[in-house]
């Protein structure tokens, strides 16, 4: 038989799994289903991509005007709103589908649903350029805001708020290891307990509960000499996943590197695969996920659309490599206040 003859006869069951997968990934959970019954390889194909979770949207913000856009990686599409209500307004982070927002000229500080357009106010507090998360959603009793500055090589300050507070409370606590806080740290909430990352990689832990500080006698994550050339203090991203303390480090010239804490032995192991776990890596708060579409699996998402904004830049840890292809970016070159990754609507339709 010749090649022509067995391309004639060959089915849409024997299209690549590959394939198969990007076409079912774009279909909703209700076709997905329908299609999965077809036959043994679209029920596997099907399956795999069957979204659970939704990924993150990268929300823009504008230098001028009120316009918002809104960028789905997993459809590659961008959506508008018109948001008057942030004019004025500096991003800090995002939690639950909620921003944390500063205006520099009143010192307001407040939370913002941008699909439900709900309004949190917190007291007056001067932000300069320290970095700022809080634990979870202000609608919930248990939400801290926390703040760490940088005082001195031995000293820093941390000022810590909840919805519904008078004021905000400020305490210097002493470092027992060198830490510099400044806005390029980072900050994640995970059980319980804030941990930021400083310049130089050691890991802060602050209690909310207890109100203590402790800078843990981890030596920091070990890189090739060239990813601290340039702008490397940009390149730092950290998450966290089901317990676990996440850090991706990036070169402009190199793959980047993802280390996860072991916590039991106290030092960074140096990841070679996420398994099914994406990561959103964005300047102020990142984010991770289990159960996206298979082609998402397994890679870091980064905070840079290229292609007229078609495409999100992001690295597969399968294939080693980025995509599109060449894109090593130096985070240098970028605005720390442009974008940041937000939790979608529960309701895509209402905010279509």
């Amino acid at each position: 038989m010749n090649k022509k003859a067995m391309l004639e006869m060959q089915t849409w069951s024997d299209l690549p799994i590959e394939l198969l997968e990007l076409i079912f990934c774009r279909l909703s959970l209700e076709d997905n289903i329908r299609s999965s019954i077809a036959c043994k390889r679209w029920n596997t194909a099907a399956i795999s991509v069957r979204v659970v979770n939704h990924s993150p949207w990268l929300m823009y913000f504008p230098k001028f005007g009120n316009m918002y856009e809104f960028y789905d990686p997993a459809q590659r599409k961008t959506y508008s709103l018109e948001l008057p209500e942030l004019y004025g307004s500096r991003v800090c982070y995002t939690k639950d589908g909620w921003l944390l927002l500063y205006r520099p000229r009143t010192n307001r500080v407040f939370f913002f649903d941008p699909f439900s357009q709900e309004v949190v106010k917190l007291p007056r507090f001067e932000l300069t350029y320290q970095i700022v998360a809080f634990s979870c959603a202000p609608t919930s009793n248990n939400c801290v805001v926390f703040t760490v500055r940088h005082i001195s090589p031995t000293i820093v300050a941390i000022s810590t708020c909840h919805p519904g507070a008078t004021e905000w409370v400020t305490v210097n606590y002493q470092n027992r290891l060198p830490f510099v806080s400044s806005i390029w740290n980072k900050i994640v909430f995970c059980n319980g307990f804030f941990y930021c990352l400083s310049l130089t990689g050691w890991l802060g832990v602050f209690d909310p509960l207890e109100h203590t500080w402790n800078v843990l006698a981890v030596p920091p994550p070990k890189c090739p000499a060239n990813f601290f050339a340039k702008n490397w203090w940009k390149g730092k991203f950290m998450s966290e996943h089901n317990g676990d303390i996440l850090v991706i480090y990036t070169c402009c010239s190199e793959n980047p590197i993802i280390f996860k804490l072991d916590q039991s032995k106290m030092f960074w192991r140096e990841m070679k695969t996420l398994d099914r776990m994406t990561l959103f890596a964005s300047f102020l708060s990142s984010h991770s996920r289990s159960d996206l579409p298979g082609m998402m699996r397994n890679s870091v998402y980064f905070s840079k659309v290229r292609f007229f904004g078609k495409r999100c830049i992001s690295y597969s840890l399968d294939d080693c490599r980025y995509y599109p292809r060449k894109q090593c970016h130096d985070w240098g070159e970028q605005d720390p206040f442009e974008n940041i990754w937000i939790e979608p609507p529960e309701d895509l339709s209402s905010f279509i």
